[in-house]
């Protein structure tokens, strides 16, 4: 089972770096300032994981520079997410406001309106 979870964690990475979306190409101010602005979001995500490339890509497809955090791999990442959202469970949107509240967002369709709400009228 191990062997068949790697095979198709390949096939899913190979499949997303072949079929990789272009970003939108914003004038250089804006996208200073959208730039800025995704300095206080992180993705907690596994890199295999269909869902989180899912958002990955539309990260990719926005021009969206969030920080990726691999909850499988790094033990901290994974310690952050269980003591900031709760839950071991990826995709996780960490956002942090102006005032350092924190709020953490589970689900990938959830995660994609949210960048998309926020981040379209700067397109």
């Amino acid at each position: 089972m191990r062997i068949i979870h790697k095979l198709l964690g390949t096939l899913i990475l190979l499949i997303d770096w072949l079929t990789a979306p272009k970003g939108i190409k914003r004038p250089e101010e804006v996208q200073a300032v959208i730039n800025e602005q995704t300095k206080a979001i992180t993705l907690y995500q596994y890199k295999a994981c269909p869902f989180c490339v899912k958002v990955r890509r539309s990260m990719k497809r926005q021009s969206l520079p969030i920080e990726t955090r691999d909850a499988k791999r790094c033990e901290m990442a994974k310690i952050e997410l269980l003591k900031g959202g709760g839950k071991l469970k990826v995709p996780c949107l960490k956002v942090v406001d102006d005032t350092g509240s924190e709020k953490w967002m589970y689900e990938s369709k959830d995660i994609i309106g949210y960048l998309e709400q926020r981040f379209s009228e700067a397109a």
